[in-house]
């Protein structure tokens, strides 16, 4: 079986062409990011059968369900996918079990491979099972409609921008199920998003549109990490980094992370892990600090050894952005343009970055 999602789509509205040739993994989840009108969500709707391109081709792994050379159009009721919108859309006369079982029905019992239990202790909402929607949160809802499209066993996951409607309490509490779904269900997932941050903490491979067209498309880090990007100019531009747990401060509550193929650390802030576990972190370019020599004496617990590869200017004339290398582990700082002249920074200039421990995101 090919584990690969395929899709080219051309589609044309006045003033608008979305001209798309993809070839995205077929597990884990793919974000499709880009500002507002960027056609992310004309995507989704075409890989879902509820636009029709003029020219396509979609093939979601071992299934085809667009073809326009071959005249093939599988309807939106016969494709295998669950979609989800920035509302959760429930049926408010319902219950929630009532809601999650509508799901259920919809797929014949020998097909199903996620069942009610799983589903909702997954997205931790079994207590909620006899209220009706309008006794619940925001992120309640949206958990419960995720359940629900789980239900239906689907062969893909459309997620158009999930979070967008909830405020940043409600995104936090919602996050971590999200994380759940990508570790722990082989359901490959597609996530619009214009949040950085969220792209960050849950894809693992990205595709930048802009205007109808794709930028780039690669692996998470890779692709935060590029200067060449409009992503790097981003006030929260960042890089992704898989850390591995080496030890815990319970006083402190402060984590060991050793970087990947390093010997060198991170500490952050955050609960008890055990040692050996991953953890992905986001490091934000406007929260490194560079210097020529090692911190002594600092409130910042962090001074990593690394080396200047480039730089490009930002969006503000006064900055601009620098990318290091840390023991092959890439890493992207924004300073004013004073401070580079300051530390005469130059390509293959060793020095130390400086980060805080209660500035990375996890």
């Amino acid at each position: 079986m090919t584990s690969q999602i395929n899709v080219r789509l051309q589609l044309s509205y006045p003033g608008f062409d979305l001209d798309l040739d993809l070839q995205l993994p077929g597990k884990g989840v793919t974000a499709l990011y880009g500002h507002s009108g960027s056609g992310k969500t004309t995507c989704l709707r075409c890989i879902a059968g509820l636009e029709r391109a003029g020219q396509a081709f979609v093939q979601i792994n071992d299934e085809v369900w667009q073809d326009s050379q071959s005249n093939l159009f599988v309807p939106v009721h016969k494709r295998a996918l669950g979609y989800i919108f920035q509302e959760a859309s429930l049926f408010p006369h319902l219950s929630v079990l009532a809601n999650l079982e509508f799901g259920l029905r919809r797929i014949a019992r020998k097909e199903r491979r996620v069942d009610l239990a799983h589903a909702t202790e997954l997205l931790g909402i079994t207590h909620l099972l006899q209220r009706t929607p309008n006794n619940l949160s925001g992120g309640e809802r949206q958990r419960v409609g995720i359940a629900r499209a789980l239900l239906t066993s689907p062969k893909l996951l459309l997620m158009d921008e999930p979070l967008a409607a909830l405020d940043s309490q409600r995104k936090r509490e919602i996050l971590p199920y999200l994380q759940r779904l990508h570790a722990e269900l082989d359901i490959p997932v597609l996530y619009v998003s214009h949040s950085q941050d969220e792209v960050a903490r849950l894809a693992d491979h990205m595709v930048l549109l802009s205007e109808g067209k794709a930028l780039a498309s690669g692996p998470i880090g890779e692709t935060l990490a590029r200067l060449d990007l409009p992503l790097a100019r981003d006030d929260d531009a960042g890089v992704v980094i898989q850390g591995r747990v080496a030890a815990y401060d319970a006083h402190y509550n402060l984590l060991t992370l050793r970087l990947p193929g390093s010997t060198q650390h991170l500490r952050v802030a955050h609960g008890p892990l055990a040692v050996g576990q991953t953890l992905r972190l986001k490091v934000q370019a406007r929260d490194i600090s560079l210097s020529l020599d090692p911190s002594e004496h600092s409130s910042i617990l962090n001074s990593l050894q690394a080396t200047v590869i480039s730089e490009t200017g930002a969006d503000n004339q006064a900055h601009v952005l620098v990318r290091l290398d840390v023991d092959g582990c890439a890493m992207l700082a924004r300073i004013t343009r004073y401070s580079r002249d300051q530390l005469n920074l130059h390509p293959g200039q060793n020095l130390w970055i400086q980060v805080k421990s209660v500035a990375v995101l996890v």
